[in-house]
């Protein structure tokens, strides 16, 4: 049993998880009447990168799995729409989750051939 991989075993989850303790982080600064606006929507995007990817490698097929990455993906890409806009607005200078959303990207596209490779 102890042998059995998880989501937790895969390295795209693991930065996906740095990915929201940083947004969550990042956003903690934002304006007070963004709570409802931008820091929530943000918070629930890059939350749901990791969980997609969890809920995703619990499926019983390679071809689930591969949807619930496209669907974080979706997030990531929803994500940094609101990091761009919040750069726009003035409420992020430089933002540290910029090289972070690119490298999860790249992990997931990864993830994805590699799944679709073992798939036939």
């Amino acid at each position: 049993m102890s042998g059995m991989k998880t989501h937790k075993d895969l390295d795209v989850w693991n930065k996906a998880m740095d990915l929201a303790k940083g947004v969550y982080s990042l956003t903690a600064e934002f304006p007070k009447e963004e709570i409802y606006g931008l820091v929530s929507q943000m918070r629930r995007a890059a939350v749901s990168i990791p969980s997609n990817i969890a809920e995703g490698s619990a499926r019983n097929s390679r071809k689930e799995f591969i949807r619930f990455l496209y669907t974080a993906l979706g997030s990531l890409a929803e994500l940094e729409t609101q990091v761009l806009l919040s750069r726009g607005l003035g409420f992020v200078q430089s933002s540290e989750v910029d090289e972070d959303i690119e490298r999860i990207r790249k992990m997931l596209f990864g993830l994805i051939r590699h799944l679709r490779k073992r798939n036939g």
